[in-house]
């Protein structure tokens, strides 16, 4: 069960999940915001999702309400309070250009452990997480690792070798449990979600007619925008192994491409 402020963007915002160190350095800040920044400049559809702590959580929502993305804020406690305290006025903002995700009872108050517990959460609302500036251990290696469980891309933006809160982050890289990212661009290449410069091509209305309901379904969502899996099951409403097979055999009739972060896209996008 999930409490829910706000809402809940639809399935046609990309949903990019930034954590990192509670202490971060102002070159963290900064990338921070160059990154989020950089994506509101594309106008695409962008949520960014974290977790209302102090350090990047708290500079990833902001530049997201900065920038005019929607943003979430995923809870280690119930909605009778608030930690930290003092990003309440923050909290108040991100209801009104997104919204506060918890699955905890409003009783339920901020221990230590719900904050691990809750990373589950960002990981698992996220196509992908970005890990700027963390220590070999913290919140947002947990997150990391669990995204790495859930088949979700992870990225990492690398330090130097020297520093301590990017040891973390140059360990995923190094492990290949995360992508090095330095640029906005590096983002949209890695997820797929730069949209190719190709003219479309009208699908031949008797190949149309060829599909069953269930497979003109998918290839219908899949007209304008790439999805996931997941997008694509809620959309739909199909189950997860109706979904698959799907695409499988849409794959096979060259009608759609897979693409880089477990997207789907029309071979004529």
């Amino acid at each position: 069960m999930f409490f829910l402020k706000g809402e809940i963007p639809g399935p046609e915002y990309r949903a990019l999940s930034v954590v990192g160190t509670r202490n971060p350095t102002q070159r963290g800040k900064q990338i921070t915001r160059d990154l989020i920044q950089g994506l509101a400049d594309r106008g695409r559809p962008t949520v960014i999702i974290s977790g209302l702590a102090y350090g990047i959580d708290i500079q990833a929502h902001i530049t997201a309400l900065e920038s005019n993305l929607k943003t979430i804020a995923v809870l280690g406690h119930g909605f009778h309070t608030l930690y930290p305290a003092i990003h309440r006025q923050i909290a108040d903002q991100i209801t009104g250009q997104g919204g506060l995700v918890s699955d905890f009872f409003s009783h339920n108050l901020p221990e230590p452990k719900n904050f691990i517990r809750r990373n589950r959460i960002i990981a698992g609302l996220s196509d992908a997480t970005l890990v700027i500036e963390s220590g070999i251990k913290g919140g947002a290696m947990v997150t990391a690792e669990m995204a790495n469980s859930y088949d979700r891309e992870v990225l990492s933006v690398p330090g130097r070798p020297d520093d301590p809160a990017s040891k973390g982050c140059n360990y995923l890289i190094k492990s290949n449990q995360a992508a090095l990212i330095e640029t906005t661009e590096d983002i949209e290449n890695l997820l797929g979600w730069k949209q190719p410069c190709i003219k479309k091509i009208a699908l031949e209305p008797v190949l149309f007619e060829q599909m069953d309901p269930e497979e003109k379904t998918i290839y219908q969502l899949l007209a304008e925008s790439p999805f996931s899996v997941d997008q694509l099951c809620r959309l739909s409403g199909f189950p997860v192994q109706k979904v698959s097979f799907l695409l499988l055999r849409l794959e096979f009739k060259n009608l759609i491409q897979a693409m880089p972060g477990k997207l789907y896209s029309r071979a004529d996008l």
